[in-house]
């Protein structure tokens, strides 16, 4: 396992990088347990420490776990959710009063845990997307998703308050077809979309929220719904355990 090369480096990224390279030849596949370090210790004549800052630089870069008692293993992915981003949003699914969520999980709808319906001012940027003043109140909706019972995303849509006050957009549950159906029967139906998608690592508050390991980064999706008349109707943001799902967009040439 010990390498020559990289003499200047400082011992713990030479053994993690064996260990990387090793990794990436298959010698440790996926749930393979990696050598503990007492191993590391003997093949490389370096210090605990040394060997546990080396298993630090794998889990910082997401490519194995520390199992309490068990030792460290590569990384598992196992996706569960495939997020078709343009045929989940036909009119044909929520117009008839499905879910979009529901094609995300083959057959294994994810569940919905509603954290609450608020009036608060808009951030800046939705403010001017949605065409409201600085400083004006929107209606946010926040609801975290689960697959299993395992937190995999976190969405906050916002809308505009006087246009939803009253409405089933304001209550928590909304109703067959969600908003976008409710939008509908206010006579602002969504017939187009545009999302933006930016990947980082999670804030404290988010891998708590959705229960992630150390090194799992998120996927930033933010979604604005428009109608026919190109006025924006609804800004969500999404934030998703990239561990848990696969992002598919298929469409036609144009």
């Amino acid at each position: 396992m010990p390498s020559g090369a990289g003499g200047r480096q400082p011992k713990y990224q030479r053994i993690a990088a064996a260990l990387k390279e090793a990794i990436a030849a298959g010698r440790y596949g996926p749930g393979d347990r990696l050598p503990g370090e007492s191993e590391l210790m003997a093949a490389y004549g370096v210090a605990r420490m040394t060997a546990r800052q080396a298993f630090a630089v794998l889990q910082a870069e997401g490519l194995v776990e520390a199992r309490k008692g068990a030792g460290v293993f590569v990384r598992e992915f196992k996706v569960g959710l495939r997020r078709r981003g343009i045929q989940r949003l036909a009119v044909e699914v929520w117009g008839a009063g499905g879910s979009i969520w529901a094609a995300d999980g083959r057959g294994r709808d994810p569940q919905v845990e509603f954290l609450g319906v608020c009036e608060e001012p808009a951030p800046a940027a939705v403010a001017a997307a949605l065409g409201l003043p600085m400083g004006a109140v929107a209606r946010v909706r926040r609801r975290r998703f689960l697959l299993d019972g395992k937190p995999v995303m976190l969405a906050t849509s916002y809308l505009d308050a006087a246009l939803t006050a009253g409405t089933a957009i304001a209550e928590p549950d909304s109703g067959p077809g969600g908003i976008y159906a409710r939008l509908a029967d206010l006579g602002r139906k969504p017939v187009r979309f545009r999302e933006e998608v930016r990947s980082r690592m999670p804030t404290p508050e988010e891998a708590e929220r959705l229960g992630l390991k150390a090194g799992t980064p998120v996927v930033l999706v933010c979604r604005t719904a428009f109608t026919a008349d190109a006025r924006a109707v609804e800004v969500n943001e999404m934030t998703l355990d990239a561990s848990a799902y696969v992002l598919e967009y298929e469409f036609d040439a144009p």
